[in-house]
């Protein structure tokens, strides 16, 4: 999954695509480099950022998913339901929502109606004040039983099971200790039986690691991912999508002959 952000104020690339074309021109780029789905955003949810009005967002994001939706899968990613509706009107078939439709409840049966895949994040608070000191009795048993949760009121919205994805959204209200945390027992979320979505791409805790600035985290972002995969992730919502199509092309192509690895590992 491609990250394709037309916003003046993204952690990573703010307002290097605000322009429509730039945008477009991004998003093809990562298409050609591997990426299945181009997910275009125009709210930032960096933390600390201030939520966008519904008209300017629209602004933002529909030359986007027009211009790229005759050649690609489009995700849009928002909270607001009457974004996604447009942004579908306009080509977009996958909804990516950090709130799990929490910030908007009729989302729910929105992407029921129109038979849409989602995304359902876990976020501690919003993006304003979610890294002011997150707690959790056991970061990996909260966020899962969270997701739990939502996909069940989805379920009951009548979105079907097998149309939901999960992210346990790291750095989304997370101290760096909860994001290793979560990357080291991953695997314990796939019992939920639904594919999951890792966003770890050159986000700040990646920074405190290894002391590099935002722009040179790629090789940080490649570790993380392959770790997500061996532990049972399957989609990858990145910045730099040919490193990490790569990487994960070599990881697949070896990680079943990995006698430790969870994807072979039974237990009695």
């Amino acid at each position: 999954m491609g990250v394709v952000n037309v916003t003046p104020d993204s952690f990573s690339d703010g307002g290097v695509f605000e322009d429509a074309a730039a945008a477009i021109a991004h998003g093809r780029r990562l298409i050609a480099e591997g990426a299945s789905i181009v997910d275009v955003g125009g709210e930032s949810t960096r933390p600390g950022a201030d939520p966008v009005p519904q008209d300017e967002e629209l602004r933002r994001v529909l030359p986007v998913v027009e211009g790229l939706a005759d050649g690609a899968r489009v995700s849009i990613d928002t909270m607001k339901l009457a974004v996604a509706e447009a942004a579908v009107a306009a080509g977009a078939s996958y909804v990516n929502d950090v709130t799990a439709f929490r910030h908007d409840p009729e989302m729910a049966a929105f992407v029921a109606d129109r038979g849409l895949d989602c995304c359902l994040m876990h976020m501690l608070g919003e993006p304003r004040t979610m890294q002011r000191d997150p707690r959790y009795d056991d970061v990996v048993d909260d966020v899962k039983a969270f997701l739990s949760e939502r996909m069940e009121a989805a379920v009951r919205a009548g979105v079907p099971e097998e149309r939901i994805q999960l992210d346990p959204g790291i750095g989304f209200g997370k101290t760096l200790e909860h994001n290793l945390e979560l990357l080291r027992r991953l695997h314990e979320l796939t019992d939920l039986g639904r594919p999951l979505v890792i966003g770890t791409s050159r986000k700040s805790f990646l920074g405190r690691i290894t002391g590099r600035d935002v722009t040179e985290r790629v090789h940080a972002t490649v570790a993380t991912c392959v770790l997500a995969f061996e532990r049972g992730a399957s989609v990858f919502r990145v910045h730099d999508v040919a490193a990490v199509a790569d990487a994960l092309k070599v990881t697949s192509a070896t990680v079943a002959a990995w006698p430790t690895s969870p994807r072979t590992t039974t237990t009695t």
